[in-house]
C-alpha cells in the first residue's frame, strides 16, 4: 500500500500484465480518512483489450502510516454514472 495518498493508484499487474489500468484519479477528501474517485478500464483476456471505462469510489484509511482501503463501490455503468452525476446536481442546485 501507499504512505502518501498521491501514491495510491488502482492499477494492476499481474504477472507483469497490466490487468487494471487507471485512466484518470481525483482525490475527494483527505486526511487520515481519505476518499478517491478512479476512472479505469480492465483487460480482456480474451481479446486482450482493455474494455469500457468504467468507476469506483473507495475509501482508504491511514493505519501505521499505511492507507488501506476501508470500503469501495464500483458503478456499473455509464448510465449509472449518469443517474449519480445528474441526481447530485439536481440536490445540490
Amino acid at each position: 500500500m501507499a504512505s502518501d495518498i498521491d501514491d495510491i493508484t488502482m492499477e494492476y499487474e499481474e504477472d507483469g500484465v497490466l490487468l487494471v489500468k487507471e485512466n484518470g484519479k481525483e482525490i475527494l477528501s483527505r486526511g487520515a480518512w481519505c476518499t478517491i474517485l478512479f476512472r479505469y478500464t480492465q483487460l480482456d483476456k480474451k481479446t486482450g483489450d482493455f474494455g469500457s471505462e468504467r468507476y469506483s469510489i473507495r475509501r482508504y484509511r491511514k493505519i501505521n502510516g499505511e492507507y488501506l482501503q476501508q470500503s469501495k463501490f464500483n458503478i456499473s455503468s455509464e448510465e449509472q454514472a449518469r443517474k449519480i452525476a445528474g441526481t447530485l446536481a439536481a440536490w445540490l442546485d
